[in-house]
């Protein structure tokens, strides 16, 4: 999985993918507090019509946004977690990737908030998504 292979990630990533993306086959691109990409083949990843699905649409703006959360909180020692999501879908699409690219509204020391564009291999928005996490200390160990 490229996940694990990219050499253009930070190492601190590697072994960060979870069963859900793997299972998507997605592909982590970039990956910054500023910028995440990363794409899904549609393929695999579509519902009963045939076309890409809604859902697959939320767990890319839940993955790609919640790792630019996570590489921000990492600079106030801290761990992202979930609070609040939305898409919006706009367009099918039935072959090929869906690439989403996820850019901050906001990044401060409690809460962060990213938007996420999908687009197809022709560069048509399929969804946007909108992500906020809060900013937590890590668990602490027994």
């Amino acid at each position: 999985m490229l996940w694990e292979t990219n050499p253009d990630l930070p190492e601190w990533a590697t072994g960060m993918s979870s069963a859900l993306d793997e299972k998507m086959g997605l592909e982590m691109l970039e990956l910054s507090p500023e910028r995440v990409s990363g794409r899904v083949p549609v393929e695999g990843n579509t519902q009963v019509a045939g076309i890409w699905h809604g859902g697959a649409s939320a767990v890319m703006v839940e993955s790609l946004g919640s790792m630019g959360a996570y590489a921000h909180a990492r600079g106030f020692g801290r761990i992202a977690v979930g609070l609040d999501i939305s898409v919006t879908h706009h367009r099918v699409t039935r072959t090929g990737w869906v690439t989403g690219v996820a850019t901050p509204l906001q990044l401060g020391r409690s809460i962060c908030s990213y938007q996420v564009e999908l687009t197809d291999d022709e560069g048509h928005r399929v969804a946007t998504g909108r992500l906020t996490c809060m900013l937590i200390d890590p668990p602490k160990s027994p």
